[in-house]
């Protein structure tokens, strides 16, 4: 697959998880999928980004760094959103956060297989202590 081509599927899954258009995520993701290092399956791997957006009634995936080398991509992704209750621990009950996640993915047959996902809790938890 292309760097080009590679990037715009990227850039329709990004629009998949934005719009929720859940019965969509099947062009976009392996049903064996993996997440740093778990076996989800297609099913767990939706029931995951469904749980993020019930949490995160205004989540938006934002891909502000993007670096392609077939089969992986790199995407740095940043959020801006008002989480419900606990996020990755910690007591933001509806603030603002600012935050990236760091991630990579390795695509085959055109969809993603395998997800490595680092999110900087540190800068979710230095805004909350600035409150």
């Amino acid at each position: 697959m292309s760097l080009e081509i590679l990037g715009q599927r990227y850039r329709a899954y990004l629009d998949c998880l934005n719009r929720q258009a859940w019965s969509e995520l099947e062009l976009h993701v392996d049903p064996a999928v993996e997440h740093n290092g778990r076996s989800l399956g297609l099913a767990g791997y939706r029931a995951m980004l469904e749980g993020d957006h019930a949490a995160i009634p205004d989540l938006q995936f934002v891909s502000r760094l993007l670096v392609v080398e077939p089969p992986w991509l790199a995407a740095q992704l940043d959020f801006d959103c008002h989480p419900r209750g606990e996020l990755f621990g910690l007591a933001v009950n509806g603030r603002r956060v600012r935050f990236s996640e760091h991630v990579f993915y390795r695509f085959e047959e055109g969809r993603i297989r395998e997800v490595r996902s680092l999110i900087d809790v540190a800068a979710i938890r230095a805004q909350l202590e600035t409150d």
